[in-house]
């Protein structure tokens, strides 16, 4: 049992933006040796108040008491020297530095004056070492994966001794084992004394984690970790209301075959990889983390050319040289990162559903600025995409508006076969399901789904079918209903293992 006192408070922080209250209020205990869950809706204060607490922003009111005693927090760096340690979702790492340098950015250790970089690589390779993380220490960040630059972010936290950690979607890019081992890693920080806030979308892996959370709603806590139930039924229901069945799947599966894919492979990772999709089909692709599934979406989408094999659309062979080929057929891509690839974050939510097929709105080779407008409204309203969304630079929409707006896109461009390459990523559960729903309108349709998700609970839930992939390859294909994510984990292994 942790220690009662809490080793930092929040009390009563209320926080104004203009025309916003993102912070009301707001009462938080954070003990040495438990993991707290911080849950909640996009905008409902989450980060706002992660923010204070790590000195990002100062409170408008309220206080914050470290040990006991009041605590000023000016900026991230007094946070730190205090003790607090933060994982923001957004990196901030610098790309051209090495991996070590990153870990130690701002407090490197010194000998006299000098920076002693000895001793900053060996401590660098053994917090790595501590996380069981096979990353070289004088590796160069910008060079590294976004799930392995995600360690590094994490390993600077730990390094920094901090009493407290604050994670904030610490597992949004990691695979299946590099979960278990950072959840290994955090259970023996608590059990070590450090007080542990937890900010997880992902609510199973929230409540298996998690000794107690506290639930945030419109600013305000509507649950305090006192007495809420750690649960998921018992979260959902305070952070959105009764919403239901959490996956409502609707099976709209037909006879015809529009995609068929033959023995393709690429020289990124692909090999002898073949299934068919049809009309109104979800097709699941299953596997951890560098198994091949994102490969297998950008060699279908045009992005790595086929070195063997064959793709035919709609009964007919094609190939596609380039993602211009790919659109002009018909085929939309939501990708694995929204953020870098999926939208343009200066431009507002008009520009960005309509650039996939500007000749729609143009008039000799003039951009009708009125009928982009028109069309964009009507998919806002379509779609229930907050209406100011349109005029509104995208960047400062929430995570699940902003998955929509690509949605919205392909919807534009007439799309009929949707590759959605883990579509629920970072969004909140009410966007989810919105995601869900708008995926059993698109299969209603007559659209075909490709559905990528390390969340194998939404995978199996949501497809007709699934093929799980491991090392490139496509190592069986089952009905969902037959699948366990036992199955799915195993794809991690050899193959002999995941068939």
């Amino acid at each position: 049992m942790p220690d009662r006192r809490p080793a930092w408070e929040l009390v009563e922080i209320t926080k104004h933006f203009p025309g916003v209250l993102a912070n009301d209020r707001v009462s938080l205990k954070l003990y040495g040796g438990e993991i707290h869950g911080l849950m909640g809706e996009n905008g409902c204060g989450k980060s706002t108040l992660i923010k204070a607490l790590s000195g990002a922003h100062r409170p408008d009111s309220g206080e914050i008491l470290g040990d006991g005693k009041p605590v000023a927090l000016s900026s991230p760096i007094e946070a730190r020297a205090a003790g607090i340690a933060t994982v923001f979702q957004e990196f901030s790492i610098v790309r051209t530095l090495t991996v070590a340098e990153n870990i130690y950015l701002g407090a490197p250790p010194r000998r006299g004056l000098a920076v002693d970089w000895p001793a900053m690589r060996a401590n660098a390779a053994r917090v790595l070492g501590e996380m069981e993380v096979m990353i070289e220490p004088d590796a160069i960040v910008g060079e590294l994966s976004v799930a392995e630059q995600q360690l590094v972010e994490i390993a600077k936290a730990l390094a920094s001794r901090a009493n407290m950690i604050i994670l904030d979607e610490p597992t949004t890019a990691l695979g299946v084992g590099e979960i278990e081992r950072l959840h290994g890693l955090l259970r023996n920080l608590r059990d070590r004394g450090a007080a542990i806030l937890y900010i997880s979308h992902r609510l199973d892996e929230a409540v298996e984690l998690c000794d107690c959370v506290t639930v945030l709603k419109d600013g305000r806590v509507v649950s305090s970790a006192e007495e809420s139930e750690v649960s998921i039924p018992y979260i959902v229901e305070k952070m959105v209301g009764d919403v239901g069945d959490h996956y409502p799947k609707q099976s709209n599966l037909r006879d015809e075959v529009v995609l068929s894919v033959r023995q393709i492979a690429t020289a990124n990772r692909v090999c002898d990889v073949s299934f068919d999709v049809r009309r109104g089909e979800v097709f699941g692709l299953g596997g951890v983390l560098g198994s091949g599934r994102t490969e297998v979406a950008r060699a279908l989408f045009g992005l790595d050319p086929l070195l063997a094999g064959e793709v035919h659309w709609k009964g007919k062979r094609t190939v596609f040289r380039t993602p211009a080929d790919a659109i002009a057929a018909g085929f939309a891509l939501i990708p694995e990162n929204r953020k870098s690839d999926g939208l343009f974050f200066n431009f507002a939510g008009f520009p960005n559903i309509t650039i996939a097929d500007l000749r729609r709105i143009s008039t000799h080779g003039l951009l009708d600025l009125k009928a982009e407008e028109r069309a964009g409204r009507s998919l806002l309203s379509q779609l229930s995409i907050t209406p100011s969304a349109g005029e509104r630079e995208v960047g400062f929409l929430s995570g699940g508006n902003q998955q929509k707006i690509v949605v919205a896109r392909w919807l534009f461009a007439a799309a009929e076969l949707f590759i959605l390459d883990e579509p629920t990523q970072g969004i909140d559960i009410g966007a989810k399901i919105a995601v869900y729903r708008l995926v059993n309108r698109l299969t209603a349709g007559g659209k075909a789904v490709i559905l990528i998700s390390s969340d194998h609970d939404e995978l199996i839930a949501m497809s007709d079918r699934i093929g799980i992939l491991s090392h490139g390859r496509l190592i069986t294909i089952r009905e969902a209903r037959d699948v366990r994510k036992i199955d799915l984990v195993k794809a991690s292994g050899s193959l002999e293992a995941a068939a």
